[in-house]
């Protein structure tokens, strides 16, 4: 009788509480907003590659004017304005995750820095930047459920970064799987049974928001080849290989280029960042006219006609891989998942015409997920993102061994982990900012390793049930 009555007891405070309800409609209110927010997003930046593209096809020496002084403005003003809106915005859930205040996630998940990253990243786009929407819309997801749960007195900050980086993922490719394994595999690195909950209510609805407003689609099409002979089993090897290792050189490449020139901006500060932003910008103007305009944008149309059977140059793969690389040196805001996925959808199509195989669409499933790998270092993430977003399930074996050999392959040459090194360097510049070490912050739970309740603000607030 008793055990009844403390059930009965937990049950009420469960599905009876007035304030567990207000906190559930906080919840799913921030993660209804990730998802307009990702459609918003997208429409917008968008809108602004359509307009850059359609100026660029009249008049073919326009980006060599435009792009390299839309790029200083937006590296101008991003400093300014929103210095953590630089770059992907995937490294800046990451970092919040592990800050130890409320006012220090905030540093990179504010409101005005959603604003800024939303904002530059579209001019960006409308300036020829080789960048992509989906790592912003991580950033914003991320904000966005932290900043409901602050208004809601929803204590469990990290779970709601955690929450909001999964259903930005799911919202910008309408990739739900892939938003939850990204929150394991990348953002997390476990999966802890007091947050699934927050992460697969988030991804749901910010996934229903996406279909309600666009429909039910695959963002790259759909790829029409399938692995059936002992040829295409060695084309497989081939794209591990070969997409492992330009991943892991990018990877390599793009830390050891940032932090070049941060050293070399540290003692001047702006007027170097811009005239690094002028040179940057240059480089891709000069990319985007030597390949008559295929490597401005996000390259979601040269990827997209690859995997639904069509081709592209030969050089493509290579003129994408340069653009993207100087754009993220540049450091304005922008992704680089959209651009990196087109570099292996190309990469895959020049090595299927080297291997002179018909499965054009194949290979460019099979290139850009051993590439995209190689670059992110999550094969879990990159074989379940690309077999969603190409329809690819009858080739999910073939997807997870390109993706793991892309990953170790990658691992040889760069092993620093891309994401990761960036968010160390926002944590460690936070650090010094703030005059203390960054560490790991409190736990889900609100306790640190330690025992201690986390030092934020609402640190008092209840946690979601």
């Amino acid at each position: 009788m008793k055990s009844f009555s403390v059930a009965r007891r937990r049950l009420s405070a469960k599905f009876l509480s007035k304030l567990m309800w207000q906190r559930r409609l906080v919840f799913w209110s921030g993660a209804l907003f990730v998802g307009m927010a990702s459609v918003g997003f997208a429409m917008l930046s968008n809108a602004g590659q359509r307009v850059f593209l359609f100026e660029e096809a009249k008049i073919w020496w326009l980006p060599l004017l435009v792009t390299p002084i839309g790029f200083a403005l937006i590296r101008w003003a991003t400093r300014a304005y929103a210095p953590a809106a630089v770059g992907s915005g995937i490294p800046q859930a990451m970092a919040a995750r592990d800050l130890p205040t409320t006012d220090e996630r905030l540093t990179l998940l504010s409101p005005r820095v959603l604003l800024g990253k939303i904002v530059l990243t579209t001019l960006g786009l409308a300036t020829g930047a080789s960048v992509g929407r989906e790592g912003p819309t991580v950033q914003i997801g991320a904000g966005v459920m932290l900043q409901f749960g602050i208004w809601g007195g929803v204590q469990r900050e990290k779970a709601l970064i955690l929450a909001g980086s999964a259903a930005g993922i799911a919202g910008a490719f309408n990739t739900p799987l892939a938003g939850i394994v990204f929150a394991i595999e990348e953002m997390s690195k476990a999966f802890e049974q007091r947050t699934n909950g927050l992460v697969l209510y988030a991804v749901i609805i910010s996934g229903l928001v996406s279909l309600g407003l666009v429909g039910n689609y695959n963002y790259f099409g759909s790829s029409s080849g399938s692995v059936r002979d002992a040829a295409d089993w060695a084309m497989v090897a081939v794209c591990g290989v070969v997409g492992g290792l330009a991943g892991g050189l990018y990877s390599r490449w793009m830390l050891e280029g940032s932090r070049a020139v941060k050293r070399w901006c540290a003692p001047v500060g702006a007027r170097r960042e811009v005239a690094v932003a002028v040179v940057c910008g240059l480089a891709v103007a000069a990319i985007g006219v030597a390949t008559a305009g295929d490597t401005f944008g996000t390259g979601y149309e040269q990827a997209r006609a690859v995997i639904e059977g069509g081709t592209t140059s030969d050089t493509y793969w290579f003129g994408k891989f340069a653009a993207t690389l100087a754009t993220a040196v540049s450091g304005i805001p922008g992704g680089i998942f959209a651009p990196s996925l087109s570099v292996g959808a190309g990469l895959g199509s020049w090595l299927g015409t080297l291997l002179h195989t018909e499965q054009g669409s194949l290979v460019a499933v099979l290139g850009m997920a051993a590439y995209f790998a190689g670059v992110v270092q999550s094969p879990m993430t990159a074989f379940v993102i690309i077999m969603e977003m190409t329809d690819s399930h009858d080739n999910v074996i073939p997807l997870m061994i390109v993706s793991m050999m892309g990953y170790a392959l990658s691992r040889a040459v760069a092993p620093e982990p891309l994401y990761r090194s960036l968010a160390d360097g926002f944590l460690a510049d936070l650090g010094r900012k703030n005059g203390h070490s960054a560490g790991r912050s409190a736990d889900d739970d609100g306790e640190d390793d330690e025992g201690r309740a986390p030092r934020s603000r609402g640190s008092g607030g209840a946690s979601l049930p």
